[in-house]
């Protein structure tokens, strides 16, 4: 039971203050107690001599004392002196509030109170967005949104040189985005010019960031798909829809006429090869008839009669030899005889064909320069003295 509890009869007797040695003691006191711990600790005391004969002087600090929290500071102050920069970081040291040195990796060490040290994230990528919209060479709004991916090149100028470094890229970024917008159709750039808007706005940021000396190097600059107003997108989409279609009939005609030039080509060279010959061929062919016309005038010359008589034959033979069907006027009348010549002949090799040795050029008896034989029946055979006249017909 405490010694407070209420209905213990107010027995004083448990009171830790009281009764102690038969004294009524208040509570401790703090300065007393404090005095006493620092004399234990050789910090404070009474005046006169120390156990280690160190002097004192009313009441103050001894030597030795001053000795151990000189030491007990310069640990303190030693340790904590030591950090630690990361692998993707680098350090910027400042020597009483001014640009000292830049240090790697690792860990190091500096004079507390007198350096001190930034890091500075300078291996990994960075990004930031700008978008809002935006009013073209045109005079039509559309909704652009722009993606800057980039990395700390410099610690010291990206900590000292601007203000925000990141703010300020953002601020470029926009100012670079609106300028190559501004000169800008909307065409353009919800379609084929977006690569091109791309291009330029990323040399404007480098210029701008080169320019202000921010320490930031812009790694890649991706331009999103741009939208126009929602109370125009439908005709928007339209004709975007129209613009690819354009684009597509057009590949499909490159490609046709890719398919279709290399077989014209070759026709044409096929043409002209043809020609070529054609015009040897006719040209030699001239060239022979020539020739055999000279040879013919110089046999005309020497026998008339017996050459004209050898034209005149060669010339039915040739007639002849080009003709299936031969027709016979039979004794003047009008009745016609007509001999199925292809017939007979084709009969007529079939049965040769076996008794001619293989590659033989006998002919077939009763012909002559390989023109076909007229063969008259039995009933007419010697009948007339006009002999046969041979008329070509179909």
């Amino acid at each position: 039971m405490a010694w407070n509890q209420p209905g213990n009869g107010g027995d004083k007797n448990r009171d830790p203050w009281n009764n102690q040695g038969g004294k009524d003691q208040g509570p401790p006191d703090l300065d007393e107690a404090l005095k006493n711990l620092l004399g234990k600790l050789g910090l404070g005391g009474k005046g006169g001599k120390g156990k280690g004969g160190g002097t004192r002087s009313g009441g103050g600090v001894p030597t030795k004392g001053l000795i151990l929290v000189a030491v007990l500071a310069l640990v303190v102050w030693f340790i904590s002196g030591f950090y630690t920069v990361n692998e993707a970081e680098r350090g910027v040291v400042l020597r009483f509030g001014a640009y000292h040195t830049e240090v790697g990796s690792g860990l190091h060490w500096r004079p507390t109170f007198v350096d001190s040290v930034s890091n500075v994230d300078v291996n990994n990528v960075q990004s930031q967005t700008t978008s809002g919209f935006m009013l073209t060479e045109d005079e039509n709004v559309v909704r652009v949104e722009l993606g800057v991916q980039y990395r700390v090149t410099n610690a010291r100028a990206y900590l000292y040189n601007v203000e925000s470094p990141d703010s300020s890229l953002a601020q470029s970024t926009d100012s670079a985005l609106r300028y190559v917008v501004g000169h800008n159709t909307m065409d353009n750039i919800l379609t084929v010019g977006r690569e091109q808007i791309r291009q330029q706005t990323w040399e404007i940021i480098d210029r701008l960031v080169e320019r202000y000396d921010l320490g930031l190097e812009v790694i890649d600059v991706n331009f999103l798909p741009a939208r126009p107003p929602e109370e125009v997108r439908d005709a928007f989409d339209d004709a975007i829809a129209a613009q690819e279609d354009e684009e597509r009939f057009i590949r499909e005609a490159e490609a046709y006429a890719g398919e279709r030039e290399p077989a014209a080509r070759g026709q044409v060279r096929r043409m002209q090869q043809e020609a070529q010959a054609y015009k040897e061929q006719v040209t030699l062919r001239a060239q022979g008839e020539v020739a055999r016309f000279n040879e013919l005038v110089a046999q005309y010359q020497i026998s008339p009669e017996t050459t004209r008589q050898r034209m005149y034959i060669e010339t039915l033979q040739e007639i002849y030899s080009n003709n299936a069907k031969v027709f016979v006027d039979v004794d003047g009348s009008n009745n016609m005889l007509y001999l199925p010549l292809d017939q007979i002949m084709k009969n007529r090799q079939q049965q040769t064909a076996p008794l001619l040795p293989t590659g033989s050029q006998q002919r077939a008896p009763g012909t002559s320069g390989g023109s076909p034989e007229v063969i008259q029946p039995e009933g007419i055979r010697g009948g007339t003295s006009r002999g046969t006249s041979g008329r070509g017909g179909n």
